[in-house]
């Protein structure tokens, strides 16, 4: 036993002195601190609230003073003048930078405004979304007038329905914890997606590293393959783990301060102020079983080959698996009661994702959330059982890889020793 711990935590201090893993787990925090600030960053080079010069062309004579009374009131930074020189004129003004640009004001068919708007180039679609905006309210302001309607009149007209949400279900979740849960649920199924690939792949590539180093032969000689698997899923598990506790640790100090911000902006999508206890808890279920699944796949089909540039072409069908469960899931945060979800959930290779989806966003009987949890246990047992005589065959197996056929060889050779 103490063979199989020193194998651990070589396999473990190895992979954590790596330049890529270090500069990788610095990088993904680096990345995570800089969009939970990107409002922070944006406004440093953002120079959207400079007053922009414009001269207005009216060609209706009459929309102007609507037009400049209902800019003044929307606050947009917009500053509009008119002039005598000729729209030729103005528009080398414009090319010259000395303007902004040109509004022409003009009627419609219906003798409703519209405008053009003539700026050096067309990249800030900002301004013409804000001469829009104002444009809009000039044009209900007009026609409220044809019509003869009073201004609260119209207001009345286009005030928003209230459609008001009533689950009838016990303990149904609220509307707020639907979409706190949703926006968790999001966020952590991209960590379990992205950390099974990522984690899953480095445990075939070290396996597959060792072999064409010569060093398995060593290593059989004084530890037994089936040591060696559980060795390194279990030091690379310890990795992922270490991991992901820094990149939460600065996730969590990045967002603390703008989680009011963030959930205001999300329309309460991000504010997990009333997500359960227990959410968080699966999710470390779902995730260590997902790996541990996972990695034991990928342990054994990186024995099968003796290069690792055919380390990518053995895992790829893993790989597709991953996708597929990660697309099931993206479509259940629409409608997570789906007939299709609740079936896929029991799969083992889409447990993980799809039935943290199901825990996270809906109210569960236990039984199904602990029926799913045996299901990935047995599937464990068993993918490890089997994968522990591919790998134990595996490990002597070189030359090039014939895929799936190297299986057969596999299983010989471990009855053999």
């Amino acid at each position: 036993m103490n063979k199989f711990w020193i194998m651990v935590a070589h396999t473990y201090l190895n992979k954590l002195k790596t330049k890529s893993f270090i500069i990788t787990t610095l990088l993904t925090a680096l990345i995570l601190y800089g969009l939970s600030n990107i409002t922070t960053i944006i406004d440093m080079f953002d120079n959207s609230d400079q007053t922009k010069e414009f001269v207005v062309i009216d060609e209706s004579e009459g929309y102007y003073d609507k037009f400049e009374a209902n800019l003044a009131v929307s606050g947009i930074p917009l500053s509009i003048k008119t002039s005598d020189k000729g729209e030729e004129e103005l528009e080398n003004s414009v090319l010259a930078g000395e303007l902004d640009g040109i509004i022409v004001l003009s009627n419609d068919a219906n003798q409703l405004p519209q405008a053009t708007v003539k700026t050096s180039s067309i990249t800030d679609s900002q301004v013409f979304t804000q001469v829009e905006q104002v444009l809009q309210q000039t044009k209900l302001e007009i026609g409220r007038e044809k019509l003869g309607l009073q201004t609260n009149e119209l207001d009345q007209l286009f005030t928003p329905v209230t459609v008001e949400k009533v689950a009838l279900e016990d303990n149904a979740k609220t509307e707020e914890e639907l979409n706190q849960a949703r926006g968790l649920v999001y966020v952590l199924l991209f960590v379990i997606y992205f950390s099974v690939i990522f984690y899953a792949s480095m445990i075939a590539t070290e396996v597959a590293t060792e072999k064409s180093s010569r060093v398995m032969e060593i290593l059989i000689s004084s530890v037994s393959p089936v040591k060696q698997m559980f060795a390194k899923l279990i030091g690379i598990g310890l990795l992922s783990l270490t991991q992901m506790l820094v990149i939460l640790i600065v996730g969590y100090a990045s967002i603390q301060a703008k989680i009011n911000d963030l959930s205001l902006m999300t329309g309460g999508m991000f504010g997990f102020s009333d997500i359960p206890t227990s959410t968080f808890i699966y999710a470390g279920i779902y995730f260590l079983l997902g790996y541990f699944l996972f990695a034991t796949l990928a342990a054994f089909l990186g024995s099968l080959v003796s290069r690792i540039e055919d380390v990518q072409q053995l895992i790829s069908p893993m790989i597709f698996i991953i996708v597929g469960a990660f697309m099931i899931a993206m479509f259940g945060l629409t409608n997570p009661e789906a007939p299709f979800i609740t079936v896929t959930s029991y799969i083992p290779f889409f447990t993980p994702m799809i039935m943290f989806l199901r825990v996270g966003m809906l109210n569960i009987p236990f039984w199904e959330i602990a029926l799913s949890i045996a299901i990935l246990l047995g599937s464990i047992i068993i993918l490890a059982v089997f994968g522990a005589r591919v790998y134990k065959g595996g490990v002597l197996i070189y030359g090039k890889s014939s895929s799936f056929k190297d299986l057969k060889r596999a299983l010989m050779l471990s009855k053999d020793k």
